[in-house]
């Protein structure tokens, strides 16, 4: 199956990077390389882009659309959470910006093996993103206790049935295995009022998220890498992040307004005593959203959302 993943605010994302051709970037979400190709479109024979990411198919299908740019692209498989070692092992300690795109890509949304579709009765609760991976989505489903499973499809989720959901699978699994996605698709329609699924969309669809954000630790490894991405940055570099749900914006909303405005004095002190000093700015009040043309391309933007911050001089 061809990997295929569109580049999502491809032009916005380039333009926010503020590239300089002999410059140094970093793609933590290769995918298919598609604004890493845009990224080396723009670097001249001194510049350099690195590329990474956890996905065998990614980086294979993105080493086969960057091969033209080989004088000047290094991939490597990892995820974005050891950036600073891994660019380190290749003798870099700081670069001009960064890049991620927290999207899963339309590959492993629409390949059944990959187990991340609801919409394959026979798909299997897979949802890796990293098979070199043990764990998978069935281990979850199977494994976790209700209490667990209550708490990862409320908080990843934001299901309002997740208490229900959770009871129904443990009932549901207490029988057989839930192994495929029909059949944990047809425990959470079990789960949630015939009324409700009418509208809003999928009714596995929070579930499935939910799951997913907790098998690959996506918010977890979010929340941990931003400082250190913003400390890799040289004076005016740029982080570019795009997300997806509201609880990756949140995170990345809050790290860049807390690195761009650390002081924890009260508001009454008339000179800060704590010491922490900013780290930059925050480039974008409002997140940049898809436009309209890109919607019609794309449905799957609908929810992106780009910020950027700027390390200060």
């Amino acid at each position: 199956m061809e990997f295929k993943h569109y580049s999502v605010l491809l032009q916005e994302t380039t333009e926010y990077l503020n590239i300089r051709p002999d410059g140094i970037y970093v793609d933590g979400t290769l995918g298919g390389g598609g604004h890493a190709c845009r990224v080396a479109e723009r670097l001249s024979e001194k510049g350099r882009l690195i590329g990474m990411d956890q996905d065998a198919d990614a980086i294979k299908a993105a080493g086969e659309r960057l091969a033209g740019f080989s004088d000047r692209v290094t991939i490597i498989r990892s995820n974005y959470a050891a950036m600073k070692e891994e660019l380190s092992s290749i003798g870099i300690t700081e670069v001009d910006g960064i890049l991620l795109d927290l999207g899963v890509s339309s590959y492993q949304l629409d390949d059944p093996q990959r187990g991340f579709t609801y919409r394959e009765e026979s798909a299997p609760l897979d949802m890796r993103m990293d098979d070199r991976e043990t764990m998978t989505a069935a281990d979850i489903v199977n494994g976790y206790s209700e209490a667990e499973l209550y708490r990862i499809i409320r908080d990843y989720g934001e299901d309002k049935f997740a208490k229900n959901i959770a009871k129904h699978i443990v009932r549901e699994r207490e029988k057989k295995p839930v192994l495929t996605a029909g059949e944990l698709v047809a425990v959470i329609r079990a789960a949630i009022p015939k009324k409700v699924q009418m509208s809003g969309g999928h009714p596995a669809k929070r579930t499935f998220q939910a799951i997913r954000i907790e098998l690959n630790r996506e918010l977890e490894v979010l929340e941990n890498s931003l400082d250190e991405m913003i400390d890799l940055l040289r004076p005016e570099g740029r982080l570019c992040v795009i997300t997806f749900h509201s609880l990756e914006d949140r995170i990345v909303k809050t790290n860049f307004r807390r690195n761009e405005k650390p002081c924890t004095c009260p508001d009454e002190f008339p000179v800060c005593v704590c010491g922490k000093v900013s780290k930059g700015r925050v480039v974008t009040r409002r997140p940049v959203l898809p436009a309209l043309e890109e919607l019609r391309e794309n449905s799957r933007s609908r929810s992106a959302k780009l910020r950027v911050f700027e390390r200060g001089l």
